[in-house]
């Protein structure tokens, strides 16, 4: 009741009407300390934000259109709390980068427009990703992490989501270009998203298998160039609750032409233990990498390890610790930055070579 008060007062102060009790204001922020070191660089230690879950705080409604039917929206910021600056899902002038949607939902299932995550992004409302107990976040054990591939959010779209048939669902999503505005360029020059995916939810089996693709026909310095470098990925998670433990099985297939193309596999579990919940999981990955130049060595393979602790303090509030670390070989054995950095940039990440170690706190409102 607190939220909607709060979520009426700020939409009050806009001079804004609406139904109260329909507007839930709601939050996550993450807090913590990480110890890292990528080879060849020093040792680092940093206040990070949203280490596992980001920081962020969101404004949701729905309103009741009667005979099953409703239309809602999902307005949601990410933000840094160890700066107070906007994160970088909210680049390029974006007040909600998070997501920002409107739906419609009833008998026909739900179908969504506007900004979100896409079906293996694991952020916002769409996404379907199962069979990695670490998820989508704590740093270099992300499944989305940069050695693998992944598609994040995207402008400009449009999602289904089909009624639930006996624990199943299908998802599909598509983008009229991934980012910015899709009127500046004609259609066949835009960026586009494809997702199709199916999740399977009942009893003690959760299972997803996803298939996406991403056109890269432009880019910032040239956005009318037609390179047809496309981009493809198909997820395949499987997890089973024991009770005592869950164990999960994970993989990945992605491709790229001018790109990567690689096979992922990823086995992990989630185990309640001492009031809260260790997560664990290996990863190993080979192919080739085409970015890297011709007269060097473009197979690749990396491994990695991590395990997380979370321990609640209560409903909201959250203790996380992770430790990790990652090894690559081959084209990909002195690795130490993401791409698009240099050597000197400070933002050194191990998620190819090096450990990571975290402590922090999570607070939901």
């Amino acid at each position: 009741m607190k939220k909607t008060l709060i979520a009426a007062a700020v939409m009050g102060a806009s001079g804004i009407a609406f139904a109260a009790s329909n507007v839930t204001l709601y939050g996550v922020i993450e807090t913590g300390v990480v110890v890292q070191k990528a080879k060849h660089h020093d040792t680092n230690v940093a206040m990070v934000s949203g280490f596992d879950s980001g920081s962020r705080w969101g404004i949701r409604g729905v309103e009741d259109l009667g005979n099953g039917y409703n239309v809602g929206f999902v307005l949601e910021e990410g933000y840094d709390s160890d700066t107070g600056a906007n994160t970088a899902s909210n680049s390029a002038g974006k007040v909600f980068g998070r997501e920002s949607q409107l739906f419609v939902q009833g008998g026909f299932g739900k179908l969504g427009l506007g900004r979100f995550g896409t079906l293996s992004s694991g952020a916002g409302s769409y996404q379907i990703l199962t069979g990695w107990a670490l998820g989508t976040g704590y740093g270099l054990s992300s499944w989305t992490s940069e050695i693998g591939t992944s598609f994040s959010r995207v402008d400009n779209a449009i999602a289904y989501v089909s009624p639930n048939f006996s624990g199943l669902t299908i998802s599909a999503m598509y983008s009229n270009k991934t980012a910015g505005d899709d009127s500046v360029t004609k259609w066949s020059k835009n960026n586009h998203y494809y997702g199709l995916g199916a999740k399977y939810e009942a009893n003690a089996i959760r299972t997803s298998l996803i298939f996406e693709a991403q056109q890269v026909k432009e880019t910032p310095a040239a956005p009318a160039v037609d390179n047809k470098n496309t981009k493809y990925a198909i997820n395949f998670g499987f997890e089973y609750n024991l009770g005592s433990i869950t164990p999960m099985f994970a993989y990945q297939y992605a491709w790229q032409d001018e790109g990567k193309k690689t096979n992922m596999f990823g086995l992990s579990a989630k185990v309640p233990m001492a009031g809260g919940d260790l997560l664990a999981g290996a990863r190993y990955l080979f192919g080739k990498d085409k970015t890297i130049p011709a007269t060097e060595d473009q197979d690749v393979n990396s491994w990695n390890i991590g395990a997380a602790y979370v321990y609640p303090l209560s409903k909201r509030t959250k203790l996380k610790a992770f430790a990790g670390y990652a090894d690559s070989g081959k084209g990909w054995k002195d690795v130490s930055y993401k791409a698009g950095k240099t050597v000197e940039d400070a933002n050194i990440t191990p998620v190819y070579n090096g450990y990571q170690l975290f402590f922090g706190m999570q607070h939901s409102f």
